[in-house]
């Protein structure tokens, strides 16, 4: 993994927008898209476009935009075995306590469709290796001869999936949870194999608390917490740390998040896992303060942070003074060397349902880049 030396690095979590985002998460989802064995051809356009697409917007390292993916996390039904249950609701307190917001935002039937995910009903196993082999093989293409620092490709991580597709086959969720790792472990060591760098999408590890049962205490979650990083570090003991990172967030959605747990509550144990690279959300109103953090927790050596500082729920375009204010907050804590300017979330975590405009997505993934040059000014001369 890459680190910033002589001037910052910029980056972002993962999903672009779609260059036809109706017509691409359909498609994805049944395996007829560019994403589909019978268009290889027309992937690797796509992705190549998106490569040069980041490029162009200043990014240092860059990926395939999850162009093939109907979701970050649903693409998982393409590649295991055993998912063929209903749909399971799990819903959000803190929206439930604004019915009125909640009708407006995610009433829409067709919404419900696109973000509803089957269940666990079989053994989990990988089957889908040649839908990942498509995916390198299309992001290696589209990134030769390309001048970036690093190329990284997402992978959902056990809990993630565990989150959004519950067990109804396993005796129990750990059972569940260690039969997913065991299956993944397959794309995260590919992943690294190809060459590429892996971000594991941990949402579950933060965003999981306001999902959980009612009456879960801290105590309780802190377990579970603590649980899914251990099979993280299961599933990724023969991968080295630095070529991974993790992706830590509350949830890509705009709303109150008010009922978000703090990451002061879970950053030692997140902090204990593997992977080198810690992406969290650090430019909504609800986490932006949570850099102070980082004054009473050390970092351990081996860490690099990648703090989002552009929002990915709202259409405002960040000013690059401020970009640039957030990313000298977590420089001036541990260093500028330990500091990549990234994102909040991605743009299009479902590819049909992007919460920013496309065009205004990619402005502020140019923000980001010119938010990091002037940052690099404070503190490499020349940046």
């Amino acid at each position: 993994m890459k680190v910033s030396r002589g001037r910052f690095l910029a980056t972002h979590v993962g999903s672009l927008p779609r260059p036809n985002p109706s017509a691409d998460g359909e498609n994805a989802a049944e395996g007829t898209g560019a994403g589909s064995e019978a268009h290889p051809r027309d992937l690797t356009t796509t992705v190549t476009t998106i490569v040069q697409a980041q490029i162009d917007a200043g990014l240092d390292v860059v990926n395939d935009g999850e162009m093939a993916k109907p979701s970050y996390v649903g693409y998982v039904t393409q590649r295991l075995t055993g998912f063929g249950g209903p749909p399971q609701r799990r819903t959000r307190r803190a929206v439930e306590e604004f019915p009125e917001y909640a009708r407006r935002q995610f009433g829409d039937p067709e919404l419900a469709r696109t973000l509803a995910q089957p269940s666990c009903d079989g053994p989990v196993s990988y089957a889908g290796r040649e839908s990942l082999d498509r995916d390198l093989a299309g992001l290696k293409a589209a990134t030769a001869d390309r001048e970036v620092a690093d190329v990284f490709m997402t992978a959902a991580s056990p809990g993630v999936i565990e989150m959004f597709m519950p067990n109804r086959y396993y005796p129990s969720e750990s059972e569940y949870l260690a039969a997913l790792a065991d299956a993944m472990k397959e794309e995260y060591d590919t992943i690294v194999a190809a060459g590429f760098l892996l971000q594991l999408d941990c949402p579950d590890l933060a965003a999981g608390w306001e999902q959980s049962e009612r009456g879960t205490t801290l105590e309780q979650f802190r377990h579970k917490v603590a649980r899914r990083v251990e099979l993280i570090d299961h599933a990724t003991r023969d991968i080295p740390p630095d070529r991974m990172r993790m992706h830590v967030c509350w949830g890509n959605y705009e709303g109150p998040h008010h009922h978000d747990l703090p990451l002061i509550e879970i950053i030692d144990l997140v902090l204990r896992a593997r992977p080198a690279g810690l992406c969290v959300e650090a430019a909504n109103p609800r986490h932006e303060h949570e850099w102070e953090i980082f004054t009473e927790v050390d970092l351990p050596d081996d860490k690099v942070l990648v703090p989002g500082v552009v929002d990915t729920t709202t259409n405002y375009i960040e000013h690059p003074e401020l970009v640039a204010q957030r990313i000298r907050r977590y420089a001036d804590v541990v260093g500028p060397e330990r500091v990549i300017a990234g994102t909040d979330c991605g743009f299009a975590s479902f590819a049909a349902v992007p919460l920013v405009d496309p065009k205004i997505a990619w402005a502020k993934l140019g923000v980001v880049s010119e938010g990091a040059k002037l940052a690099s000014h404070h503190y490499w001369t020349g940046g």
